[in-house]
């Protein structure tokens, strides 16, 4: 019989939807006889480093990803009651597939800001 690893983890940085601390969630999770376990945020990689750090000090492996939203239409498309809320979690495999996913929260954040600020 195979451990259970939890993929679906959110932490404090997963606004309104997050109570976990970093810091206690490989605690946690070795205490549980878990060898991994991932931490996938509501779009944002703010506290991938700190997981990393504390997995590795309570040696845990740590997987990192990301959960996304997936939308049917633009963010231009106002008619209501349309959207379906479609949720994606994406788990890097290696470094260059995390730096892949990083690289698409920071791209979308920064992309926002961009279309927030030039459209005033």
């Amino acid at each position: 019989m195979s451990k259970f690893i939890h993929l679906h983890v959110h932490s404090e940085y997963s606004l309104l939807d997050g109570a976990n601390r970093i810091k206690d969630l490989p605690v946690r999770a070795r205490e549980m006889g878990m060898d991994a376990i991932a931490l996938t945020d509501h779009g944002v990689m703010y506290g991938v480093i700190d997981f990393y750090k504390a997995c590795k000090k309570e040696g845990i492996k740590p997987i990192i990803g990301c959960e996304v939203y997936v939308a049917n239409r633009t963010r231009f498309d106002k008619e209501a009651n349309l959207d379906w809320n479609n949720h994606l979690i994406l788990l890097a495999k290696d470094n260059t597939r995390l730096s892949k996913l990083n690289q698409t929260c920071i791209s979308r954040f920064y992309r926002r800001l961009l279309l927030q600020t030039t459209y005033r």
